[in-house]
């Protein structure tokens, strides 16, 4: 090679090596220019543990705590109907009016046949003393009396039957008769129903294998037993009734078919908001923990690898973490595994995140902020 082409390779070499120093140069520059992100903002809860009482939750159905067929008692006419349909009634207020002339007649002639008996027994007691009539005249005359009294009675129930009144005070419902129809004695038309509406009555089941479950958690001492007298109603969209209820009745004995043990409750219904007939759920009290850690529902994520939430590590850093819940408190759940007392929980902000995150945690500005007074849980499903 000649010095001349020496010198120009040489200087080849020189020109990419400084481009390549150059471009090395430009892309650390590049590198210490990139922004960090700043942290994320999120709020927080510190987990705590206090004393709850666990709950589970039942279904049941609204009824009537009392409630009345009114029946015909006697044959004939409706001539009125003597209530608005809906409305409330008080006990002994007049429903209907039925054609009362046949009654009315009958009762007539029975005051009359009976004024005619005593007559005649008046007229006898005088002269049974002195002989003038016997004895079995007297016996007879009396026996007639009572006979046309008993009559009379009859007469005059009817009479009263003849306008059918209501046997209880509730809300009365859809007459089964209108203006023109005729009763029928012997099969007792059913002519309107009245129910009592204030209080009323839950019937719900509760499944024997979770007594003896929790039979067995009382006494491992891990639970205790809870005052099961005051129980609560959840309404069809999922609210809480605001009035509490008094459990009334609970069964002696399993149904063989279902394996459950029927109870009752009854409720304040002073507004008539709750009906006969509706699907509702009852919140049962069933033992009491002194030591659950509870965190909002919003902060678990439920996937088909299980339960999770976000926490924040030591070094401000959002981390995945596995739990498992057994029961609600309201909006809360209590995790029985995987997080402990004093780690905080990230509430809000959980869609920005990814594991490894750097955040900003701010305390949680929750309507009802979470205390460590005794809280209502309910069991979840398994």
């Amino acid at each position: 090679m000649s010095k001349c082409s020496r010198f120009q390779y040489g200087n080849a070499i020189v020109i990419i090596s400084t481009a390549v120093l150059g471009i090395a140069g430009c892309d650390n520059k590049t590198q210490a220019t990139v922004p960090s992100f700043p942290p994320v903002d999120v709020e927080v809860i510190t987990a705590s543990a206090g004393k709850a009482v666990i709950n589970q939750d039942l279904p049941g159905r609204l009824s009537a705590v009392r409630s009345a067929q009114v029946r015909a008692r006697v044959e004939g006419v409706i001539e009125r109907q003597l209530f608005t349909e809906g409305s409330d009634v008080r006990a002994g207020a007049p429903l209907y009016q039925i054609d009362p002339r046949t009654f009315q007649a009958s009762a007539t002639a029975a005051d009359a046949a009976v004024a005619s008996a005593r007559a005649v027994v008046d007229r006898y007691a005088p002269l049974l003393a002195i002989k003038a009539v016997s004895q079995q005249e007297f016996d007879s005359a009396n026996a007639q009396l009572k006979l046309n009294e008993a009559l009379q009675a009859k007469a005059r129930l009817d009479l009263d039957n003849a306008t059918p009144k209501a046997p209880i005070s509730g809300r009365i419902g859809r007459s089964n008769v209108t203006e023109g129809s005729l009763t029928g004695k012997d099969a007792g038309t059913h002519l309107v129903t009245i129910e009592q509406l204030d209080p009323i009555r839950v019937d719900f089941v509760r499944y024997y294998s979770d007594v003896l479950r929790l039979q067995q958690a009382i006494k491992a001492g891990r639970q205790k037993r809870a005052d099961a007298t005051t129980v609560e109603l959840l309404q069809e969209d999922g609210s809480v009734y605001p009035e509490k209820g008094t459990l009334r009745f609970s069964d002696m004995a399993v149904d063989p078919s279902t394996g459950a043990i029927l109870l009752r409750a009854e409720f304040p219904n002073p507004r008539h908001e709750l009906l006969p007939g509706t699907f509702v759920g009852i919140r049962f009290p069933q033992s009491v923990l002194d030591e659950a850690i509870r965190v909002p529902q919003r902060a678990v994520t439920a996937s088909a690898q299980g339960q999770t939430v976000m926490v924040v590590d030591s070094e401000g850093k959002a981390q995945l973490r596995a739990v498992k819940t057994s029961g609600t408190s309201g909006g809360d759940f209590i995790v029985s595994e995987g997080l402990k007392a004093g780690e905080q929980v990230i509430i809000t902000g959980l869609q920005k995140l990814h594991p490894g995150s750097a955040v900003k945690a701010l305390p949680w500005q929750a309507e009802q902020p979470l205390t460590l007074s005794a809280t209502s849980v309910s069991s979840v499903a398994k």
